[in-house]
């Protein structure tokens, strides 16, 4: 592994929704009504070294996909900043700032909306490299095929729309339409969560495949230990905006030490466990609107103690690349 190539430092995102005139009229009149505001993302920091894949985990409504969105550039940082290669993408300008645009790529979880549905798949994946120079004109065909052809493809269904392909073909697609601008971060935003189980595992080889023959970085998000631990090479734990421990998979899924990883690990299933009584973990995610004071995870936490309701815990290093902001850590 090499220096960082994305670097997030401090990252919050949140949406407010601005009350409307019924709203305001009965604020006016003494309503308690306040303006509301989704903390999707709560200061996150990680890294993802050049050539790695990191795994981002957690349940859903905890703000994975606001945070790859900010990652990729899709969405502005509220707070924070993510740097890539060093240098903070917004400050850039010209050609700096459109190759920072383009190395950042995301490939989203619904194949089904997340292509337009009027554009054949040659404008699909070509709009982007001929709009931006990477391909001529006179090329662009066979520039075309061939990615097509990387992914598994027939070159020849190009001049088809997405509704007559399957989901698996169309997850095909959004990854052409991806690695068309030659990119070399890629956020993977669930990539498999829409489709059948058959067709999972040829996605899953596919970006294998794909990281070794072009040298991609990947965020891969994902609700699936079991394919995260597959995949990865670093796993990070994220729980209502905040990411509560980060290590290696393979030390993570041997030696997990947060409470809310050492809950979400006791129930994988595994091929020769003993048998066990299933139980969820206690409670319910917190809403975003209002997150608990302190530690997210404490009204659902079984070790809480009365310092969790109150101080939010800081990311320790318990053991070499292994990190958890947890204060049974001490500190």
């Amino acid at each position: 592994m090499s220096e960082a190539l994305v670097d997030v430092q401090g990252v919050s995102k949140r949406f407010g929704r601005r009350l409307d005139t019924v709203e305001r009229l009965a604020r006016r009149l003494g309503s308690d009504i306040s303006e509301e505001i989704v903390h999707a993302v709560d200061a996150v920091s990680l890294k993802v070294a050049e050539g790695e894949v990191l795994g981002l985990v957690g349940e859903s409504g905890c703000g994975k996909s606001t945070l790859g969105r900010v990652i990729s550039g899709l969405l502005p940082a509220s707070s924070g900043r993510v740097l890539y290669r060093g240098a903070d993408p917004s400050l850039l300008k010209g050609d700096e700032a459109r190759a920072a645009k383009l190395n950042r790529q995301m490939i989203f979880q619904d194949p089904y909306s997340s292509l337009n549905p009027r554009m054949q798949v040659r404008g699909i994946i070509g709009e982007a490299p001929r709009y931006h120079g990477l391909c001529d004109r006179a090329g662009l065909e066979g520039y075309i095929d061939a990615i097509m052809a990387k992914v598994g493809l027939e070159p020849s269904f190009k001049d088809r729309y997405p509704h007559q392909f399957s989901g698996g073909q169309r997850q095909r697609i959004g990854i052409a339409r991806a690695l068309a601008v030659k990119p070399d971060f890629i956020v993977c935003d669930e990539p498999i969560a829409a489709l059948d189980v058959s067709i999972q595992a040829q996605i899953i080889n596919l970006f294998m495949k794909l990281r070794s023959e072009l040298g991609l970085t990947y965020l891969f998000i994902s609700h699936d230990l079991g394919v995260v631990e597959h995949l990865s090479d670093t796993v990070a734990i994220m729980y209502l905006g905040r990411i509560v421990e980060t290590a290696a998979a393979e030390e993570l899924f041997s030696h997990p030490n947060h409470p809310y990883t050492l809950a979400l690990l006791a129930e994988v299933p595994r091929l020769g466990g003993r048998k066990k009584d299933f139980s969820v973990i206690k409670g319910e995610i917190p809403s975003p609107l209002d997150p608990p004071r302190g530690c997210h995870f404490h009204p659902r936490c079984p070790h809480a103690m009365p310092r969790c309701a109150a101080e939010i815990p800081a990311s320790r290093e318990i053991l070499g690349g292994h990190f958890s902001a947890c204060h049974l850590n001490g500190g």
